[in-house]
């Protein structure tokens, strides 16, 4: 039995949890964790002097849970309740290997996550768009006026730079003003070649 653990990080708004459930649907013996599920509750999240929820920091999340999830995952995935039905068009010869999609916008700055994936994504977008998308959202706790470029966006653009200063990790950055059919199939191609190369 193989596993596959494939990083789909990046922006805030930027398509994440849509092209990871695309791909889990799409894919055979595919499994899900949202990093989403791993914040810590609002009186645990640090505020800032301008009173605002520090959110978008590794501290506001329980980052040891969330590798002990993966790693036990890792250790039987077939014991996850993944769904081993064959989708269409796939070939036999992926029955014993199995992939876990991590999405979440801070996977690949936490070094005890850094040795666990198989290929990293990271969707980007550009200011005025991201702003717009992130507008739209309804958000618990709710966004407070100035939240977005006083937190959120300076936040991704400090751990966006860390990676790209950080030669050694291999990262696909994606264009997430393409559209989702666009980076799904591009995404998914990807992947269909690194389960050719395990099964070699």
């Amino acid at each position: 039995m193989k596993v596959l653990v494939i990083g789909l990080g990046g922006v805030t708004n930027g398509g994440k949890t849509t092209l990871a459930e695309k791909l889990k649907n799409m894919l055979p013996n595919c499994d899900m964790i949202s990093q989403d599920d791993f914040f810590k509750p609002e009186s645990e999240v640090e505020t800032d002097e301008r009173g605002f929820k520090l959110y978008d920091v590794l501290d506001a999340l329980y980052m040891d849970e969330m590798v002990t999830s993966i790693r036990n995952w890792i250790k039987s995935p077939a014991s996850s309740g993944v769904v081993t039905e064959e989708p269409q068009n796939t070939c036999d010869n992926v029955k014993n290997v199995y992939i876990l999609i991590v999405e979440g916008f801070l996977l690949y700055n936490y070094e005890p996550l850094n040795e666990l994936w198989n290929r990293r994504y990271f969707l980007t977008l550009p200011y005025e768009e991201c702003k717009r998308r992130r507008s739209t959202r309804v958000y618990q706790p709710a966004d407070t006026p100035g939240y977005f470029d006083g937190h959120v966006w300076p936040m991704y653009l400090k751990y966006k730079n860390e990676l790209e200063e950080n030669a050694s990790m291999q990262i696909d950055y994606l264009d997430g003003t393409k559209s989702q059919e666009e980076l799904l199939s591009y995404v998914y191609s990807d992947i269909i070649q690194e389960l050719n190369k395990l099964r070699e």
